[in-house]
């Protein structure tokens, strides 16, 4: 096992795999911007770097930065958590061209599942069902027009190297399929330098739903069941839970046993998330997430595992450990991300926390690197905390996540907390009667309120 680790990340990610070093034996190395001086995975560390100033390019994306304080405090392998660095293929050579294991898939499974053309086509071959679409890039607006018609609309154009809804336009009728069009590829050029698009059919109700995943480097694969991501504004996901109100075991068994096969063959190594969307009973493969997911919590809740250690483990080249048949199922967990945004407007909210207090409780967890006096910078993603709850039954877990939202206090600062309460009582919710496109108009129907 591994006796330094650099954590190539910053916020609760970066505090959450320092925790699972800690209680493994692992120093961690913590690098961070100026912007982070005072941030508490940097203040509980066993050792700290600074990498550059407050801009992410400048420092978190800094790859000579990061492998030089590896190389400065003789760090072993490099956690890169989720976002910055976590799926680049070229990051990944690079660390293990330096002598270091990087925590995480190979780099040619990142370079594959981060183009989701070529995902999807490795997904197809493997006898993985995909939603209906081109089945490569489209070259020209008269592909997409055909291809269309073929499906029948409304379609979505995708960006091939995209996320996080970047590059992605829904064309209604073909009066649409040129701006579409035109727009997508824009918007991927701009956001990831490649302007390569696809074309998939546009489900009307489907609900998101990822399977975790886990490999190790003698070919076993085990997942750990399913989350139910439906909840999203802007294909930004919001609330999560595991598993589905929808699945029901049958469905989790059919699905994994079909991943892992697939993933077997596929020679995956460590964590992975292949994320699907699901109507009238059928999965359509959409992309993979080759890293940890900011919903992982949720799995850890009911399945009793602890992710981080377990990459932790895989990349030291330890197997699994264990079969698919010893992962058990036990009740229901919520995720609530919370953000440092106006509930009402989303507009960013950064500043002085002037008082912190967190939820506690039998089944509560709280993952968030807050504390009363830190300032929110400017310059990064929002998030500031994930409340997540754990209960025998789904209206028990509901109940509690209620509960823990109304003991919750961050002031200083706006965040989404007041939207997560409505959201909680919200009687869609309460009957998991809801799809990817209810949570915009819940959100509408609050500010006509």
């Amino acid at each position: 096992m591994f006796k330094k680790v650099l954590i190539a990340n910053r916020g609760e990610i970066a505090l959450r795999i320092h925790r699972a070093c800690q209680e493994m034996g692992i120093r961690t190395v913590a690098v961070h911007s100026t912007a982070d001086t005072a941030a508490m995975h940097v203040r509980l560390a066993d050792e700290s770097v600074c990498i550059g100033p407050p801009s992410a390019r400048d420092s978190y994306l800094n790859v000579p930065a990061i492998l030089s304080a590896a190389a400065i405090t003789g760090a072993e392998a490099i956690h890169p958590g989720y976002g910055f660095l976590s799926e680049n293929a070229n990051f990944a050579e690079m660390v293990e061209a330096h002598g270091l294991a990087f925590i995480g898939p190979t780099a040619a499974h990142i370079r594959m599942m981060g183009d989701k053309i070529a995902a999807k086509d490795a997904m197809r071959r493997l006898g993985v069902p995909l939603v209906p679409g081109s089945l490569g890039e489209l070259a020209t607006l008269e592909e997409a027009r055909a291809v269309a018609e073929e499906v029948m609309y409304p379609v979505l154009i995708k960006a091939a190297a995209g996320g996080g809804g970047r590059g992605m336009k829904v064309a209604h009728d073909a009066s649409e399929i040129e701006e579409a069009w035109r727009v997508a590829r824009t918007e991927s050029k701009a956001a990831f330098g490649n302007d390569a698009v696809y074309l998939e059919k546009y489900l009307d109700k489907p609900r998101h739903i990822e399977l975790q995943v886990m490999a190790d480097s003698y070919g076993n694969v085990v997942h750990f069941g399913e989350r139910d991501c439906s909840l999203q504004r802007r294909h930004q996901k919001l609330v999560e839970e595991a598993g589905s109100p929808v699945l029901t075991t049958a469905d989790r068994d059919a699905l994994g046993a079909q991943v892992t096969r697939a993933l077997k063959d596929l020679g995956y190594r460590n964590a992975g998330t292949l994320e699907f969307l699901w109507q009238d009973g059928q999965f359509c493969f959409i992309e993979m997430n080759t890293r940890l997911q900011v919903e992982h919590p949720v799995t850890e809740m009911v399945c009793g595992v602890d992710l981080v250690k377990q990459q932790l483990r895989v990349a030291a080249g330890e197997p699994l450990g264990y079969t698919q048949e010893d992962v058990r199922f036990h009740g229901h967990a919520i995720e609530c991300r919370i953000t440092a945004e106006d509930p009402d407007t989303f507009a960013p909210s950064p500043g002085r926390v002037t008082m912190y207090h967190a939820p506690g409780g039998l089944g509560v967890r709280v993952d968030s690197a807050l504390y009363s006096g830190y300032s929110v910078p400017p310059n990064y993603d929002s998030l500031v905390a994930k409340l997540v709850v754990h209960a025998a039954t789904r209206p028990e877990a509901i109940a509690r996540m209620r509960r823990s939202l109304n003991e919750m206090v961050v002031e200083g600062i706006k965040t989404t907390l007041p939207l997560h309460r409505a959201i909680m009582e919200a009687p869609e919710f309460v009957a998991g009667d809801y799809t990817i496109h209810w949570l915009e108009k819940f959100v509408a129907g609050l500010r006509a309120d």
